[in-house]
């Protein structure tokens, strides 16, 4: 969402970073479902200037770009929000070695015991430029 709504932010940079395929971007279906669907609600759609088409573009080109994650194991519940369920089941079914977000104190439980950085965008920025110059 952060990614959408400022053209300034780490989110953004990332997005155009998983965008050009310069890190690992891991999704699954409910996890696309869930990005499309508050996405494009009317506050985020009105707040970012941008129309449903261009959001569902947008998860379009992502879609072409990221490793699809099959759920072959399910993790939930295990956090207290639902919806943070579907990315930590996306990170550890796809194996993945961070969760980007802001909202690292939900995650941190989980991260402690399943082995799973939890950072924020402007630290994952800084890892892919580093590792990608």
């Amino acid at each position: 969402m952060a990614a959408l709504r400022s053209s300034r932010g780490a989110s953004r940079q990332l997005l155009l970073a998983a965008l050009d395929r310069r890190f690992e971007l891991l999704l699954s279906v409910p996890l696309m479902l869930e990005y499309e669907a508050v996405l494009t609600r009317h506050e985020h759609l009105a707040a970012s200037g941008l129309t449903t088409a261009d959001v569902e573009g947008i998860l379009d080109d992502l879609a072409v770009v990221a490793k699809p994650v099959r759920l072959a194991f399910r993790w939930r519940p295990r956090l207290s929000d639902p919806n943070d369920d579907m990315v930590l089941e996306t990170a550890m079914n796809g194996s993945a070695d961070a969760i980007v977000t802001f909202n690292r104190r939900d995650f941190q439980e989980a991260s402690r015991s399943l082995n799973c950085a939890v950072i924020l965008p402007a630290s994952a920025l800084q890892q892919i430029w580093r590792s990608n110059p």
